[in-house]
């Protein structure tokens, strides 16, 4: 038997070239069917709205990335936050981060828990400073106030001496 009767050249290169020649072939019966029916092909590649253009081969940097989707979402305050109460110990230092923990943020609010009624009373002092200092991790005018409450304990026990009807000394004793 011949080449030619078993089908032409068998190498790896000629059945690649024929393979591509063939796709060749069915694409432009695909585009010329296409333009009977009145379908062109796009020029153009498909856009989605609201997503930036950039060049198609141009890697997206995943830090931008990370900020389009933050922003898209509408993350970007929340994740702020997060990365606030991640870092207290950085930004109001380790001494009050040691008896303070951020609890919460809403409406311009954070809101701190302290360790003990002392460093409560601390923080309380301190916070036209917290919200100086957020406000410089956060963006001026985010945080508007801080709310400061001590540690939460049980009710105070009762018992034979104890005054009736006093209300202590007002410490948690911590």
């Amino acid at each position: 038997m011949s080449a030619e009767s078993t089908g032409g050249d068998q190498s790896p290169e000629g059945a690649a070239a024929k393979g591509a020649a063939m796709a060749r072939e069915k694409l432009a019966q695909a585009k010329a069917d296409a333009m009977k029916r009145g379908q062109l092909p796009r020029s153009e590649p498909r856009r989605r709205k609201g997503v930036p253009q950039r060049d198609a081969g141009d890697p997206l940097l995943f830090g931008r990335a990370i900020r389009d989707l933050l922003a898209d979402r509408g993350w970007e305050q929340p994740a702020a936050i997060g990365g606030v109460f991640g870092r207290w110990r950085e930004i109001v230092g380790p001494e009050l981060a040691g008896h303070t923990t951020p609890e919460t943020f809403a409406d311009g609010e954070v809101v701190v828990a302290a360790d003990s009624t002392a460093w409560a009373t601390q923080v309380r002092l301190l916070a036209s400073t917290l919200v100086r200092r957020l406000n410089e991790e956060l963006g001026d005018g985010t945080v508007t106030r801080v709310k400061v409450h001590g540690p939460n304990v049980g009710p105070r026990p009762t018992g034979g001496l104890r005054v009736h009807g006093s209300q202590g000394p007002g410490d948690s004793y911590g």
